[in-house]
């Protein structure tokens, strides 16, 4: 069970997806604006949101981007037309993943524990590569000796990636080992994802010296 915030305007497609998430045991609260889906966040303890892009007021952008700076917590967006504005604008925002509306509520559930599943395993010492170190028994990175807060999904890729330094790993491969899409998934995410992570362990995001860009193939971790 993950306690869900679902922020929605129109109210058939909160009122429809609030009673499926319910009937899969998830805890749900709901708001019909970005100011109350912020509100609700402050006082509801979220493991996910499932965010519209298109409110009134505040839009799904900037809710997205007030709720990234402050915390960690999985965002799910919800996108009518799922077109390159709508999508790039709110992975870019810090969201981790997306659904095309009208939303299948099988999808959507899936989608959220995809974005909210750990890594599992035996926990192993503390790695370190240069100035960054990468503890897979508590889950926490740290650059320099300074913790840093990183979302679910950007953890996940970190992980991924740091387990096999030097080894290339394609869009889709990532796509579905990290996100767990089994289908022939989109690459924008892998690259949003990528973008967020560098801006956080990168020295000089431009010049990447942990994940790096394989001009044609994809990403790997180091060398560093």
């Amino acid at each position: 069970m993950a306690r869900v915030l679902l922020i929605e305007d129109d109210p058939s497609v909160r009122d429809a997806l609030t009673l499926a998430l319910k009937g899969r045991d998830h805890e749900v609260e709901s708001a019909a604006s970005g100011e109350d889906g912020l509100e609700r966040l402050a006082r509801f303890a979220a493991d996910v949101v499932v965010l519209d892009l298109m409110l009134p007021g505040i839009d799904g952008f900037e809710v997205c981007r007030r709720i990234r700076a402050a915390s960690s917590t999985s965002i799910v967006m919800l996108s009518a037309r799922g077109d390159d504005f709508d999508v790039v604008g709110g992975l870019e925002a810090g969201a981790d993943d997306y659904v095309v509306k009208p939303v299948r509520p099988q999808v959507l559930e899936a989608r959220i524990r995809a974005v909210l599943r750990r890594t599992d395993g035996v926990p192993s010492p503390v790695e370190t590569y240069g100035a960054l170190c990468v503890d897979r028994a508590s889950l926490t990175v740290s650059r320099g000796g300074r913790q840093i807060a990183l979302p679910p999904i950007e953890l996940r890729l970190l992980l991924y990636l740091s387990a096999a330094p030097g080894q290339v790993f394609s869009r889709q491969q990532l796509l579905e080992s990290v996100w767990e899409h089994d289908y022939l998934g989109d690459s924008r995410l892998v690259d949003a994802c990528v973008q967020r992570l560098r801006a956080k362990i990168e020295d000089v995001p431009a010049e990447p010296r942990y994940v790096q860009t394989v001009r044609g193939f994809g990403y790997r971790f180091g060398p560093v």
